[in-house]
């Protein structure tokens, strides 16, 4: 399915949109990756909307990529014996292990890490930041706090310690019987949550042996200190503004996502922009004008993607708010300060074949009439690196492997289309025009230019550049064997 944007979308399934109609209806309004979240829903759940999403894929023969999101470890407070408590500022107020409903004065917390690492001084934020406690003392089985910020805590709360890196498993016991069974459904890529350092990515990946793509979410002040080593190790980047904007001030988010999505770019490795970016088509069929300059910006910065959570998976209008988006992604890449601002920010160091050969391929389409960069790739690694030049027309990504072309379906600019195994340049050449042709991206009187690595089916050997004719005729003509 054609999309006349680059960025792609992301959107979240859940009770609103659990259903094929819907599903297709998200797909067919722009959705190029649907994310699964782990953290809700059952295994039976998850398991027939990816069903859903499968069935979609072959009824509309689109690539669609598909994204488990595993929990974390997730912190949560206890219960309270007598509903949600309003904590005053200035107030005490202790935390500990006792397994025992809380009060206006304590309240268990059954992470006894926790209380390990805490130190006087550190603060912990519960409920999303909106109650903020400071730690006076604390022992191996408590903290003693003074209510900082004021408001109201009840029942299992999440909690943040923004202040200390936890020593806490990467992956909880859930996590892992998740992963094993997101890996066994075939989905494309696993996200991470809560990643602290590259050691955690590395655990992920060994657990995960190659059966998908590992994304990091990046929602921790420590994550910050190690990113440059967190995406060394993964193959992706989300970054999820919604724990990140509770565990530092939010005035820190926006240069910090600016500098991640550079980073991730000039890795070639995709960058997802997330959390409560239509926040407000939860409830309404359209969304606030800062809300749309939010999503512009992250377009503008040159992202991957950028996801939709609650807006698709609960809310009233799943469907309105990915058009919203498409809508928004087609006006920004069409105003011609997008492609300057773009353009500036290429900056990677080019230090292989491969990068001379997508750098070439992109520097033809900006002198040339050339319509489409089409690149033969087994990995999906020539595709990440032409989508990393950011040039000004399209990427065909043609590959023999369904799961790199799914994996694809999250990188910008990359459409992605299945082939079979080739062994001759030129009928690479011929594949490649033909399906520049059927997709509406050339006739046959256009060029188009075509990258391979000789020999083929070989992962990491792109050595070939040419310009070639959409006219197969010419191809048979003037192509060497």
């Amino acid at each position: 399915m054609r999309r006349m944007r680059n960025v792609k979308i992301v959107a979240t399934l859940g009770p609103a949109s659990s259903t094929y109609e819907t599903i297709r209806a998200l797909h067919e309004a722009g959705a190029d990756v649907f994310r699964l979240n782990m953290s809700h829903g059952t295994q039976e759940d998850i398991a027939a909307r990816h069903k859903i999403i499968r069935q979609v894929e072959r009824d509309l023969d689109s690539t669609i990529a598909i994204l488990a999101d595993l929990q974390g470890p997730k912190l949560r407070v206890g219960t309270f014996a007598d509903g949600p408590q309003e904590l005053q500022e200035g107030a005490a107020f202790r935390l500990d292990l006792e397994d025992k409903p809380g009060d206006l004065s304590r309240v268990q917390l059954p992470h006894p890490e926790i209380f390990a690492a805490l130190e006087p001084g550190a603060t912990l934020l519960v409920n999303d930041g909106k109650v903020r406690l400071k730690v006076e003392d604390c022992g191996p089985e408590h903290a003693n706090c003074v209510v900082s910020v004021g408001g109201t805590i009840s029942d299992r709360k999440g909690v943040n310690v923004p202040d200390v890196i936890l020593p806490l498993a990467a992956l909880s016991d859930k996590d892992r019987e998740d992963l094993e069974f997101a890996c066994d459904l075939g989905v494309d890529w696993l996200a991470l949550s809560f990643v602290q350092r590259a050691e955690d990515v590395t655990e992920g990946r060994d657990l995960v042996r190659g059966r998908a793509a590992v994304m990091s979410k990046i929602e921790k002040p420590a994550a910050i200190k190690e990113f440059d080593a967190i995406l060394e190790a993964s193959d992706g980047i989300m970054v999820a503004r919604g724990d990140l904007g509770v565990e530092l001030p939010v005035q820190n988010v926006p240069p910090l996502q600016k500098r991640m999505t550079r980073a991730c770019r000039a890795a070639a490795k995709p960058v997802i922009v997330a959390t409560q970016m239509l926040e407000s088509m939860i409830e309404s069929p359209i969304p606030t004008r800062a809300e749309v300059s939010d999503v512009a910006t992250a377009i503008y910065e040159g992202s991957d993607a950028i996801m939709l959570s609650a807006e698709s998976a609960a809310g009233q209008y799943p469907v309105e708010a990915v058009t919203t988006m498409d809508n928004v992604a087609r006006e920004v890449e069409n105003d011609p300060n997008y492609r300057q601002i773009i353009n500036a920010q290429r900056g990677a160091e080019r230090q292989s074949v491969a990068d001379a050969i997508v750098a070439a391929a992109r520097e033809i389409t900006e002198t040339t009439d050339v319509k489409a960069i089409c690149c033969y790739t087994q990995s999906g690694t020539t595709a990440l690196l032409v989508a990393r030049e950011r040039p000004p027309v399209p990427i065909l990504a043609l590959s023999s492997e369904q799961a790199t072309a799914r994996r694809l379906a999250m990188s910008w600019g990359t459409n992605c289309v299945m082939t079979g195994p080739l062994d001759r340049f030129k009928s690479a050449v011929v594949n490649a025009a033909r399906a520049a042709r059927n997709l509406g991206y050339a006739d046959e009187n256009d060029q188009i230019v075509v990258t391979a690595g000789v020999p083929f089916n070989t992962a990491g050997t792109t050595n070939i550049l040419r310009v070639a004719p959409c006219n197969e005729r010419l191809i048979y003509n003037t192509d060497p064997e």
